[in-house]
């Protein structure tokens, strides 16, 4: 059986580093003008020779975007299960050296957090947890799933790496996506940002997407996080790993995220700094790319960009996110994950969409009629 491992194998970090840093302006202006593209002009759009480009860039993402998806942008929420978590992770702020005040939602809580969201017209929620795989682990996600599914539409997941045979459950569940993120596809420098865990192991957690594509989920979302290493070279794996997903399961969908390294307690600063020009010639170069893929943007980011990309490129955004278990109303003071930047509420940023001439869409589609259980 092939799995991606044989793929990313065949490339050298340095290499691809070398070949994107060396592309000159004739390289990109061949590049722009083509129809479609490949990995390797993936690579030319990231490089510093293309920047000149970005309007010309732009214009056409913009173009593209809305043929494809129209003039919408469609809002979930994410829902904080627990900040338990096995592993050390230097830049998270629920690694398990952090000396914080661990929390796992109850029934009752989970519910509540549920409640504060509908509330707020939220039809679309991921579920996220720390990883911690003895006590936040698939039964717990289960009886989750089954305590929310009757009050959203769509409920996706991100936690950590799970088996086939789990993913498979949660399919049968009625899991819409699953997101996972390599964090870095540098494997020397990987160990070094997780140190102990689980998460430890590069080669699992890079195996990870085809045990999802191979349980049928309906779409899977990857990204890494962006200044931990080279975010060209981490962009230009995680693109070709998207190539590769779409080549071997062509009947799920897949969405990128772009989690740019933001403070936490006891993090590490960015090793890499991606400044907003860099994000968004960097989110060009995927649709230029690739038309179909869905690009989402986070409360990581603040108002001022998120206005800005939405008539570009986005097709999907999270608005008024809590990063920490019950941080809706359970328990608004718990640690945070991460610390959010666009703390608007969801009435303010869907006026904001409107504003901006587009449509913010809160049910996207019935999972009945994708053939998913609920």
């Amino acid at each position: 059986m092939t799995d991606f491992k044989m793929l990313f194998n065949q490339y050298s970090w340095d290499e691809i580093q070398m070949q994107i840093y060396s592309t000159t302006d004739r390289d990109v202006q061949h590049v722009l003008n083509k129809d479609h593209l490949t990995l390797y002009d993936f690579g030319t759009l990231t490089a510093p020779a293309a920047a000149p480009y970005l309007e010309q860039m732009a214009q056409k993402t913009q173009q593209l975007t809305q043929r494809r998806f129209g003039k919408t942008i469609q809002l979930y929420a994410p829902l904080y299960l627990s900040n338990e978590c096995q592993n050390i992770c230097t830049y998270c702020g629920f690694s398990m050296d952090n000396k914080i005040r661990r929390k796992t939602l109850s029934d009752t809580e989970l519910l509540l957090e549920a409640m504060a969201l509908k509330s707020m017209g939220v039809n679309h929620i991921l579920l996220v947890s720390g990883e911690a795989n003895k006590t936040v682990e698939i039964n717990y996600f289960l009886h989750a799933i089954q305590l929310l599914k009757s009050h959203f539409s769509q409920i996706s997941i991100e936690v950590q790496p799970l088996e086939q045979s789990e993913y498979e459950l949660l399919h049968a569940a009625g899991v819409y996506a699953i997101l996972v993120y390599q964090e870095t596809y540098h494997r020397e420098v990987y160990k070094q940002y997780h140190p102990k865990g689980k998460k430890s192991n590069f080669d699992y957690r890079l195996d990870t997407p085809d045990r999802i594509g191979r349980a049928g989920i309906h779409k899977i979302g990857l990204g890494v996080l962006l200044g931990l290493e080279d975010w060209r070279v981490d962009s230009f794996f995680t693109t070709a790993h998207i190539a590769y997903l779409q080549k071997h399961y062509w009947q799920t969908r897949y969405s990128i995220s772009f989690p740019r390294l933001r403070p936490a307690a006891g993090s590490v600063a960015p090793n890499f700094h991606l400044a907003d020009r860099d994000l968004l010639q960097l989110i060009c170069a995927y649709r230029l790319w690739n038309e179909n893929l869905e690009i989402s943007i986070s409360t990581r980011e603040n108002e001022t960009f998120r206005d800005h990309i939405i008539p570009i490129g986005v097709t999907t955004m999270s608005a008024a996110s809590k990063t920490n278990p019950g941080g809706y109303v359970v328990d608004p003071q718990a640690l945070e994950q991460f610390e959010v930047s666009d703390e608007r509420d969801m009435e303010t940023i869907k006026n904001q969409i409107r504003k901006m001439g587009y449509s913010p869409v809160m049910k996207d589609w019935e999972t009945n009629f994708a053939g998913i259980v609920r």
